[in-house]
């Protein structure tokens, strides 16, 4: 019964390519059980924390993890804000380094003409608001079509669900919005 109310809730949301298996394919990382939030949709994220970062890059740096489902904002010092995210499903994976070219509030998305090719009942564009698949902020990388943006769908943190794009809590979004600048730089690994 769960896995067909979360299949009904993904394909509300326009998720047509999110199979209800998804939730017990173990799929989710670093994530701990929480019964308090009133939903069926299993392992709950808990929300961004300061920790421990010894790598080597510069303070202000965005550092993604995809295999461990984070985002790292460098703070110095050895420590970063680490924050859950949604990142590719399989064939949508990607590595690299870029930087931050734009930032928009309540952003429009036109969905990719690949993208609509593969999900024919997507819209042509779809405003900004709370129930568009960007969310709350945007904030582009480089001259591709991948951003680092909030969610309408809070359940996909810690999931291979996107088409490339890293996708974070509103709330979190917003948070790491304010704290970064155009120019921005980006560090995709895996």
């Amino acid at each position: 019964m769960r896995r067909f109310i979360f299949a009904l809730v993904a394909l509300a949301f326009g998720a047509t390519t999110f199979a209800a298996t998804d939730i017990s394919a173990g799929t989710r990382f670093n994530f701990t059980a929480d019964t308090h939030g009133g939903t069926n949709f299993g392992p709950r994220y808990r929300g961004k924390k300061e920790v421990k970062f010894t790598e080597n890059y510069r303070k202000g740096t965005i550092v993604i993890k995809t295999s461990k489902r984070r985002l790292y904002l460098v703070l110095g010092n050895g420590k970063a804000l680490e924050y859950g995210i949604g990142v590719g499903r399989d064939g949508y994976t990607w590595s690299g380094r870029s930087s931050i070219s734009r930032k928009a509030e309540w952003p429009g998305w036109t969905p990719p003409a690949a993208m609509r090719k593969r999900e024919p009942h997507l819209p042509a564009y779809m405003p900004g608001g709370p129930n568009n698949p960007l969310g709350a902020r945007a904030l582009y990388l480089g001259s591709s079509l991948y951003r680092i943006h909030g969610t309408s769908q809070p359940h996909t943190i810690g999931l291979a669900v996107s088409s490339g794009c890293i996708r974070l809590l509103n709330n979190e979004v917003i948070d790491l919005y304010n704290r970064v600048r155009i120019g921005t730089p980006v560090i995709v690994t895996n």
